[in-house]
């Protein structure tokens, strides 16, 4: 398979470009946390949607930023 060069992606595709898991890409649109639809029952991905996402998951917003290090403080405790 190569490079991912048309408008519409797959899942393969779309994890290629992200170099992500397969598995990593299906759960993030099955739950809804990255722009997708269903074509004939298998996931696509339209590239302007999804480098629009990157943008958006890249910026971040402040309040995003202290929940994860909220998260990251509380997961090292939980692991003393």
């Amino acid at each position: 398979m190569g490079e991912p060069d048309g408008d519409i992606l797959t899942l393969d595709e779309l994890a290629v470009y992200l170099k992500a898991g397969k598995r990593t890409i299906y759960r993030l649109a099955a739950g809804g946390e990255i722009p997708a639809f269903k074509l004939g029952g298998t996931w696509r991905f339209s590239r302007s949607d999804i480098e629009s996402w990157i943008k958006q998951q890249s910026a971040g917003s402040p309040e995003r930023a202290t929940n994860k290090a909220s998260n990251k403080a509380s997961n090292k405790a939980d692991w003393k």
